[in-house]
């Protein structure tokens, strides 16, 4: 099987959002949310901790949308569908074509946060994963104490299968942090 050669949708809606591949362009939009989010990253996200100027993430972009192309990566853009604003940033990582599996990351600007935008999000990437393209596995793994990020994958009915005990670094604080995986089979 060669990836790059599948053919599948490269946005999809829901009822309120326009999901999408990164696109050439999309960098402007982009640094504006990471600017006015960093201090809400910061402790979970380390990409936030780097000073980034608008034609690093223009440059971002456009190696987030070679790799879509290629499908080493499937990183995926949240607009709200009636504004056109960008909304946060998802998408399938650490892709295992063979299985197939994939895993679910996301971040939200700030500005657009509490209001089920990222749920909504991942919900759709979920069943975009199972539908299009044949999922048999779609993982979401977020650090123990990020309360927010772990009420996702328990609001869509992923299992926690387990808890990995100083599996990382903590973003901000350099310490060992624990990881949850939280997953959904088919």
């Amino acid at each position: 099987m060669k990836p790059i050669l599948m053919d599948f949708p490269e946005e999809f809606y829901t009822e309120r959002l326009l999901i999408r591949k990164p696109m050439p362009g999309d960098g402007k939009a982009v640094y504006a949310a990471m600017q006015a989010s960093l201090n809400e990253l910061k402790p979970w996200m380390p990409w936030a901790h780097r000073e980034q100027t608008e034609l690093d993430v223009e440059a971002n972009m456009r190696d987030a949308h070679a790799k879509f192309l290629t499908r080493e990566d499937l990183r995926l853009h949240i607009f709200h569908k009636e504004t056109g604003e960008f909304i946060g940033s998802s998408g399938l990582h650490r892709i295992n074509w063979y299985v197939p599996k994939f895993e679910i990351g996301y971040w939200i600007d700030t500005r657009y946060s509490g209001n089920g935008y990222i749920t909504e999000a991942a919900k759709a990437i979920t069943e975009f994963a199972f539908k299009e393209l044949k999922a048999r596995r779609v993982e979401i793994r977020c650090d123990y104490k990020n309360s927010k990020s772990r009420a996702i994958p328990e609001k869509l009915g992923f299992t926690l299968e387990g808890i990995l005990n100083n599996n990382g670094i903590s973003a901000d604080t350099n310490e060992l942090r624990d990881t949850c995986i939280y997953a959904k089979i088919q």
